[in-house]
């Protein structure tokens, strides 16, 4: 009995945390709960029936699996326990989602009891996570000329599943809670520190915001019983960041409903708001939980008598308030009439919150049900030879005659399924994707197992081409949380189907590169359509979406993904660009002058950014389309010349050849795969049958931006501007300065080279700036750490094989060594430079930081508060971003150089360089 009683010891330790018992999962543990249930004068059994009926993880969980199987010989009479009665037993096994409870189901409805069969026959009409397996079991019977699977998927061809689900409340009340002032980045709902702890969903809970805001939504809630608290970004955009479901798992779990009392901290159906909106991943994630996201609109610009926007001595635009959601203001969102009312006041239309899709996802409690109901009424309806009944809304399809394409619509064109035959469609349509390549980081990545548990899924879609599980997010520091969580998920991860960082076997050498520029390197096709668990999915190549853990898991169970076809932004260039300046400045210059010829509008929110990049390798060009996600884009596509396109390819090949010669391949030669993927698309564009991407000439755009090069003469900084009296403005990625603002003058505690967003040229930057100032001076003297993590393992490799690891090494007072890993976080630096162990390090902010209140200049994507550097009582921790060279020479001189500085420490030094492809990259004649 040792397992229950190490439970019981967890859950005392748990209880003086403030928790209840975690959930179980495992069936060892159930198993023996379950002996004690059957022993009448066992005096752990009244717990253990809680533990059985409130406690056990549904899905595919091994937990899943014996309760399924008890709950079978319950209903068969095989056993019998008082508490629960063969109903019962079935209402358990409806709760439980699919696997192993549809087994069952299956069992008992197609068995000889005929009683037994047609309830179980009623709660199968329930339910939509079936998988092939079941499928062909129910096809094998109704071919036999079975009764029972006859009425059952006579029913599915109904959806009745959905049908009979009550329709949503025609008025929903809710109580509205500022959670913030700007832009509300998901690490304030769910901390990148706290990331080892999303899996246990109670406890990482606990987590978001502040203990304080916590029991002010309480509080709220004792208040309004009738009301839902909705979290709102007051002036800002709510989720904006990473791409964090255990975000909106917290959300849902303050203010949403228990999904089933059967399973516990499993929440659906928050609400949550923003005077901009949500961000486009965090959106998806709400659809996700069957929650309603809404654009508030609750602060516009202040106009003249001549309608033109006021600005202030700053020359920004003043925002005066259209009504108030001040924290405990009740309103009333009718979802009839999709409008917002404060009493009878009409406040605004929520069209977009409510369209037929998303009162569908309402409606079932979550995407999920929508996605794999389509396809069981599909299923059945074709089985049966007849036409799907209309039940859910048709699919929006636009097309407009004569328009070209851009090419996000050219490729969501190619991997539609499911929409008119011959029909182009248009940005605005709805349309069901295939999924090429799948990509599950570490620190969402049990989310992701835990997801594909829920929805009965036990191995990765035959028709996804690759999939990678990264380890690069808990790369930094081996500790306990870490080897408690990611060898579980590699062995889950592994089995399911994908190509993992660690070997479960141990035969490779773990790979912790950052997952990211796998995916790019494993992207063969700028066709391709690519989702993955972090928002810096964004591959340059093909067109990728970051996405919240349980879609990681629909791509990967399903191969499909749903969403509209965004608008597009065109970005060309012009001029020249200055010998002194890197492509991280042109990439920072392309949101400021963006935002200079918008009036202040961010055209590229929530829509594609087609980057016309011509002449820049995959490599490089990434840093512009990683960057996309702090431009708040949906996702970017990088137009390249036939020549660059089959150049990146060839590096891609060999660093795919490089994970095969590892041992990486899997059974189904997935990498080896890859690689004849690339050779075909080589040869294609070789032989002129099919050139490189581009889009029509006549395709419609929603705005195009022309960055000029011969704008951009000094370096360029994303800056958090944390004092900015006006709390919104502070911590947003539109803040870019010029490195003169700074006048030569603000210190700077640490630098950071690092993250995705640096390249092999970045690191060589590092060691030719080293060379070149050991030159001019004598000797280089950091007067600030400098934190140098490469991207990959290759980079170093290949900076070994060149001579600039050497002079690195010459440099560092510490170097990562994998035989013996950090085995807990650096809380103190000193004035030398770190050789990090390849990985997100300081970026991702769950490992690594900075020391409380310092300024940072870093390469990485993030400023967000509390994520690079906490604040301390003395002062704001800073974390500004910058270009490489800029980084290495803040950290050597302590403090942001002068141009005059900067000009003389990059003299000589090949900077990471673009110019502009000559011709226009678009398709005439289509």
């Amino acid at each position: 009995m040792n397992i229950y009683k190490d439970y019981i010891k967890e859950i005392d330790e748990r209880k003086n945390q403030g928790l209840h018992p975690k959930p179980i999962d495992g069936a060892e543990l159930l198993s023996e709960i379950i002996a004690q249930i059957k022993d009448s004068d066992n005096t752990d059994r009244s717990d253990s029936l809680k533990f059985f009926i409130y406690n056990t993880l549904p899905g595919t969980t091994s937990a899943a699996g014996v309760k399924a199987k008890f709950l079978k010989e319950i209903i068969l009479g095989e056993s019998v326990v008082e508490e629960i009665s063969p109903a019962f037993a079935f209402e358990l096994l409806s709760h439980m989602k699919g696997g192993p409870s549809i087994e069952v189901l299956l069992d008992l409805a197609l068995g000889n009891d005929m009683s037994i069969a047609h309830e179980a026959a009623n709660v199968l009409k329930t339910q939509v996570f079936l998988y092939e397996a079941d499928t062909n079991r129910l096809k094998e019977a109704f071919n036999s000329g079975n009764e029972i699977a006859k009425e059952i998927i006579e029913s599915y061809a109904k959806a009745e599943f959905f049908t009979k689900l009550p329709e949503v409340a025609e008025e929903i009340k809710v109580v509205t809670y500022i959670a913030g002032e700007g832009d509300i980045s998901t690490d304030l709902l769910s901390p990148g520190n706290q990331a080892h702890s999303r899996s246990d969903r109670e406890l990482h809970g606990k987590c978001m915001i502040t203990p304080q805001a916590q029991e002010e939504i309480k509080a709220l809630q004792a208040q309004h019983p009738d009301a839902s608290v909705m979290l709102i970004a007051e002036k800002g955009t709510m989720g904006v960041g990473s791409s964090r479901m255990s975000g909106v798992n917290n959300v849902a779990l303050w203010t949403g409903r228990q999904a089933s009392p059967y399973v516990p901290f499993v929440n659906i159906a928050p609400i949550v708001g923003g005077t901009n909106g949500i961000s486009p991943i965090f959106l998806t994630t709400v659809d996700v939980t069957g929650g309603i996201g809404i654009d508030l609109k609750n602060w516009v610009k202040k106009v003249d008598e001549n309608g033109n926007p006021v600005r202030n001595e700053n020359g920004e635009v003043v925002l005066e308030e259209a009504y108030s959601v001040a924290t405990g203001t009740v309103l009333t969102i009718n979802t009839k009439e999709k409008k917002l009312y404060n009493g009878d006041k009409e406040l605004i239309d929520l069209t977009k919150s409510f369209t037929p899709q998303k009162m569908e996802f309402i409606k079932a409690g979550g995407s999920y049900a929508i996605v794999f109901g389509k396809k069981l009424q599909t299923f059945a309806a074709q089985l049966l030879g007849i036409e799907a009944p209309a039940v859910f809304a048709p699919s929006k399809e636009i097309s407009h005659e004569g328009q070209g394409l851009t090419a996000v619509e050219k490729i969501f064109n190619r991997n539609a399924v499911g929409s008119t035959p011959g029909k182009v469609l248009h940005a605005g349509s709805d349309v069901r994707v295939q999924v090429n390549i799948v990509g599950s980081q570490d620190t969402t990545g049990l989310m992701t197992s835990q997801e594909l548990e829920s929805m009965a899924a036990t191995v990765i879609s035959p028709i996804v081409d690759g999939a990678y599980q990264s380890g690069c997010h808990t790369a930094s520091v081996w500790d306990k949380k870490a080897q408690a969580n990611i060898p579980k998920l590699m062995k889950f991860m592994n089995e399911f189907g994908l190509i993992t960082a660690r070997d479960p076997k141990g035969e490779y050498h773990s790979m912790t590169d950052v997952i990211h520029k796998v995916l790019n390197d494993i992207t063969v096709d700028e066709w391709a359509i690519i989702i993955g668990g972090d928002s810096h999915t964004r591959m340059s190549k093909g067109v990728a979406f970051g996405a919240d853990s349980g879609t990681v898991a629909l791509a990967l169970a399903t191969g499909e993904a749903s969403m509209p076809i965004p608008e597009s932004v065109k970005v060309t260039f012009k001029g020249d660009m200055k010998e002194h300046m890197d492509f991280r400045d042109v990439v920072h210059a392309t949101q400021a002058q963006m935002l200079k010829q918008f009036g202040g509008e961010n055209v590229f929110q929530g829509r594609i950014i087609e980057v016309h990049i011509g002449t820049l390798p995959a490599d490089q060009a990434f840093t512009f389309t990683d960057w996309t996600a702090e431009m708040k884009a949906k996702a970017s596509i990088n137009i390249s010349e036939d020549n660059t396109l089959i150049e990146s390819l060839e590096i891609a090949k060999g660093r795919i050849q490089i994970m095969i010669d590892k041992g990486m391949d899997n059974k189904n030669q997935v990498l080896k795969g890859l690689i004849e993927k690339a050779d075909k698309r080589i040869a294609e564009i070789r032989s002129g049958e099919k050139p490189a991407l581009t889009p029509d000439a006549n395709a419609k755009y929603y705005a195009e931006v022309v960055v000029d090069l011969d704008e951009i003469v000094e370096p360029m900084i994303a800056d958090p501007d944390v004092n900015n009296d006006d709390v919104s403005k502070r911590y947003t990625h539109d803040t870019i300065r010029t490195l003169s603002y700074y006048g030569g003058e603000k210190k700077v505690d640490l630098g950071f080279v690092g993250s995705c967003m640096v390249h092999k040229g970045d690191l060589k930057i590092v060691s030719q700036m080293l060379r070149n100032l050991e030159k001019q001076q004598g000797k280089v003297e950091f007067n600030a750490p400098l934190v140098v993590a490469a991207p990959t393992y290759n980079i170093i490799d290949e900076l070994k094989a060149e001579g600039d690891w050497e002079l690195l090494e010459k440099y560092s007072g510490f170097e990562f060594d994998d035989n013996a890993p950090k085995g807990e976080a650096r809380t103190e630096y000193q004035n030398v430079m770190y050789l990090e162990r390849p990985g997100c390090n300081l970026c991702m902010g769950n490992q690594e930081k900075a020391a409380k209140g310092d300024t940072v200049l870093a390469t990485s994507t993030r400023l967000f508060q509390g994520r690079v550097v906490e604040d301390s009582e003395r002062k704001k921790g800073e974390s500004l971003l910058a270009s490489t060279p800029v980084v290495v020479l803040s950290a050597i001189i302590g403090r942001i150089p002068n141009i005059d500085e900067y000009k003389a420490a990059v003299e000589g030094i090949d900077l990471t360089k673009f110019a502009p492809p000559i011709k226009e990259l678009v398709q005439v004649g289509h």
